[in-house]
């Protein structure tokens, strides 16, 4: 009885998870790069022509804290790929913003945009913080956890889609 009894739940866990489909995959196709102005600027690399929606930054104290500053967008048919001052997107998109619009101390910021179709849905995604902007040297960009020359980044986005 007690061997039936799994087996039924070992059955009905199978087909919940085949019902509800696959959750994104998070990929490295987001980057942060500082300018030569001192700006830091955002990097979004959607896959070939996949169209993406919903960009945003969230900063926030620690990993857990609240969100203070930061932007969201609600658009959900965007295409191409993005460079542009982290804290300033493209008029177009109409973000809104909350809190400073600039780096601040002891934050956590995770920049990221998501593209979501059946079988196929990945976010791109960053984490960092302000120390690890401080510490790229020119040229490079945080990506994937870690600093890179600019023609890395790009690599890895290519080759992750």
């Amino acid at each position: 009885m007690r061997r039936r009894c799994v087996s039924g739940v070992a059955l009905v866990a199978a087909a919940v998870g085949l019902l509800s489909g696959c959750a994104a995959v998070d990929l490295p196709l987001a980057g942060v790069r500082v300018g030569a102005d001192g700006m830091p600027y955002a990097l979004l690399r959607p896959c070939g022509d996949d169209s993406y929606r919903t960009p945003g930054l969230d900063g926030s104290v620690g990993d857990d804290g609240p969100v203070t500053t930061g932007w969201s967008v609600k658009r959900t048919r965007l295409s191409g790929d993005a460079d542009f001052p982290l804290f300033s997107p493209p008029a177009a998109w109409d973000a809104r913003h909350r809190g400073a619009r600039r780096l601040l101390p002891q934050h956590h910021y995770t920049l990221g945009f998501g593209h979501y179709v059946t079988g196929d849905s990945y976010n791109g995604i960053v984490t960092f913080t302000t120390a690890d902007l401080d510490a790229l040297t020119p040229g490079q960009v945080w990506a994937d956890s870690r600093a890179m020359s600019r023609h890395d980044f790009e690599k890895l986005a290519e080759d992750s889609c």
